[in-house]
């Protein structure tokens, strides 16, 4: 997960073997990071089940709610790496899975392609009546992960970029870089001009899209707002108040018979989940190597949240 596209790549491998696993029910408690997890069944104790994709940032986030509803006395159990939505969508709808960590905007278009719903707010209020019954979305985090334009530091203190529209105050051409489709969607070189009147040229930068950044031959990036690299080469994501990107805010997914059980600990969670938190979530993940166990029990404290 380094350039708009690339976090894909990530899970392929995985995805086909421990789908099928996720299937299966994933009867024992799973992760890859060795979170102490603990399952329950005697008594009138409800086991919590915690699942995440087969990607690290959204395991780190799950670690994260494992973690807190354990502090609040909670039983937990971790199913971790399930895969794609196609896996854990039924697991929740059946109850095998309890609580997911999802991303608003794609959470929505799973269930309804044809949202024109962008903005955080609009795709957040979109979501309950898109979700099939029997799930519930909690409080959603102003963290996200999503594609967004993207500058060096340096650039944006230079013509006091904060938004997108504030390219248009730029004195020097603009290139905008990424991956080749990008040339051809709605939120590329077209949607800028369309929606905030900015002109670009545009390289198909690929794979090296943060590197052309960094060096120069691009201006403007199509980065995903989680890439740990916003972080370690000092960039700085432009705001989209019009909508021009679709918003996928961190938003719990809970199946219902959990709801009420969970939410005060989770909204907790997401309320102290920040953009800026998340990168260095990843941080801690992709560059000092650290556990997702380790990363969460850290930032519930640094948190106030442990």
């Amino acid at each position: 997960m380094f350039t708009a596209r690339a976090r894909k790549g990530l899970t392929g491998l995985a995805i086909a073997t421990v789908t099928l696993v996720g299937l299966a029910g994933c009867a024992s408690s799973n992760s890859l990071e060795g979170g102490g997890s603990s399952a329950g069944t005697g008594g009138d104790t409800e086991t919590i089940v915690v699942g995440s994709q087969a990607y690290y940032s959204n395991e780190i986030i799950a670690e994260i709610y494992a973690q807190a509803l354990e502090g609040a006395g909670m039983t937990v159990e971790r199913q971790f790496q399930i895969g794609q939505r196609d896996a854990y969508i039924p697991l929740l709808e059946d109850g095998s899975v309890s609580l997911f960590p999802e991303y608003s905007g794609n959470l929505l278009q799973y269930f309804d392609e044809s949202t024109t719903a962008r903005t955080s707010d609009d795709v957040y209020k979109a979501l309950p009546a898109a979700l099939p019954e029997g799930l519930e979305v909690l409080d959603q985090s102003t963290a996200s992960d999503q594609d967004s334009y993207t500058v060096t530091s340096a650039f944006a203190a230079e013509y006091d970029l904060k938004t997108i529209a504030d390219l248009k105050n730029v004195t020097v051409p603009l290139t905008l870089g990424g991956n080749a489709e990008l040339a051809e969607r709605p939120y590329g070189p077209t949607g800028l001009k369309d929606t905030y009147g900015v002109d670009v040229a545009f390289s198909a930068t690929g794979d090296t899209t943060v590197e052309d950044l960094v060096a120069g031959t691009v201006n403007i990036a199509n980065v995903y707002t989680a890439d740990p690299r916003i972080q370690t080469d000092d960039l700085v994501v432009l705001e989209d108040p019009d909508g021009l990107f679709l918003a996928s805010n961190v938003v719990p997914v809970v199946n219902a018979s959990v709801a009420d059980k969970v939410s005060d600990v989770i909204n907790k969670v997401s309320a102290a989940l920040t953009p800026e938190g998340l990168v260095a979530l990843n941080v801690s993940s992709t560059v000092d190597q650290q556990s997702s166990a380790d990363i969460a029990k850290k930032w519930l404290a640094d948190n106030g949240l442990s």
